[in-house]
């Protein structure tokens, strides 16, 4: 069912509503998503935008999630919703076909294009998501419909497509409001199905023999299993995102903590980087809460000097090494005490 949403606010006690507006925004929305694809979800990496494909068609944004997966990201604007299921289907049904060799060019283009100095598309991949680029790329496809609005016709499609095949297709609508008074813009974002349960589907239903990504509960049972439940209720309760972090992402065996670098982009727009990751299924009781940083991005991100970072880190490293994107490390938190003064050292240095 289409969602009215409203938005209020608070003034002195008094509540003044926001209007709603529909003013050009499937056209600015595009450029939003593109210069900051958070907005949709921490998971994705735009490789492509105005993709030709095959069959006379343009994919209006193309990009990579976490397991190295295509999404398909198709703005509604005025199609009916025959046009707008039909032409994601025949987008899909290019996508599923393309190669690493066909990705990989795709992706580096656009880097390229988009006047990008982080490398090539492995480099940016691992600069993204903290991992090395999976082998294997495009092994299941998704489809993304944005629009201001979904009229019920598309959802009663989308939703039997998907849970009824477990087909990788979902929705979201962004509703536009504007306090003309104030100056000020406002954007709200809603799902069609929720994503937990729209990967839940197409992992039910699918012969694919990949492990999917963790979710919370899933990662938090894991650290109770190995007998570090305490110490990874402390880092998860101590790090605010936003506050310490700017995103959290999960993974198949980490949860990420993400930091956002102003300018990075052509745009200018923020580029998110992976700073720490902590690793449930890794740990111990015995050795304790195991924990990688990318110890350059550290010293940038948290404004430390390498001193003070490698002697934050001395407590709990076991080793260090230097990659592509700086100096590596890894280690243990062992107890409690060692992350409350972890989380207090950065409480002080975001302050």
């Amino acid at each position: 069912m289409p969602q009215d949403i409203k938005i209020w606010e608070v003034d002195n006690k008094k509540l003044k509503e926001i209007s709603r507006s529909k003013l050009d925004l499937e056209e600015r929305l595009e450029n939003w998503i593109e210069n900051d694809v958070s907005i949709i979800a921490d998971d994705l990496l735009i490789i492509g935008r105005q993709i030709e494909t095959d069959f006379s068609g343009v994919i209006d944004l193309l990009c990579l999630d976490f397991n190295g997966d295509v999404v398909v990201i198709e703005l509604k604007r005025d199609k009916t919703p025959r046009e707008i299921t039909a032409q994601l289907l025949d987008y899909a049904s290019w996508v599923k076909d393309l190669s690493n060799e066909k990705i990989s060019d795709i992706a580096n283009n656009y880097l390229k294009n988009n006047g990008s100095d982080n490398g090539p598309i492995e480099k940016v991949f691992k600069d993204k998501f903290g991992n090395d680029i999976p082998e294997i790329l495009n092994e299941n496809h998704k489809m993304l419909i944005i629009a201001s609005e979904i009229d019920s016709g598309s959802e009663r499609i989308i939703e039997y497509l998907s849970d009824s095949y477990g087909v990788g297709i979902n929705a979201v609508t962004f509703q536009h409001y504007e306090d003309k008074k104030n100056g000020q813009e406002f954007l709200s974002r809603v799902f069609l199905v929720e994503p937990d349960e729209a990967d839940y589907r197409v992992q039910s239903k699918s012969s694919s023999k990949r492990k999917p990504i963790t979710t919370f509960e899933e990662f938090e049972n894991i650290a109770r299993k190995n007998n570090v439940g305490d110490i990874y209720e402390a880092i998860m309760d101590g790090i605010k995102v936003p506050g310490h972090f700017d995103k959290i992402a999960r993974g198949v065996s980490c949860i990420s903590f993400i930091g956002l670098t102003e300018g990075k982009t052509k745009s200018g727009s923020n580029s998110s980087q992976t700073i720490f990751n902590i690793y449930p299924d890794e740990s111990d009781a015995k050795k304790g809460l195991c924990y990688d940083v990318y110890l350059d991005r550290f010293m940038k991100y948290f404004n430390f000097s390498k001193e003070k970072t490698m002697d934050l880190f001395s407590a709990y490293k076991k080793q260090g090494e230097y990659t592509n994107t700086g100096e590596f490390g890894e280690g243990y938190f062992k107890n409690k005490e060692q992350i409350d003064k972890f989380i207090a050292i950065l409480e002080k240095a975001k302050k």
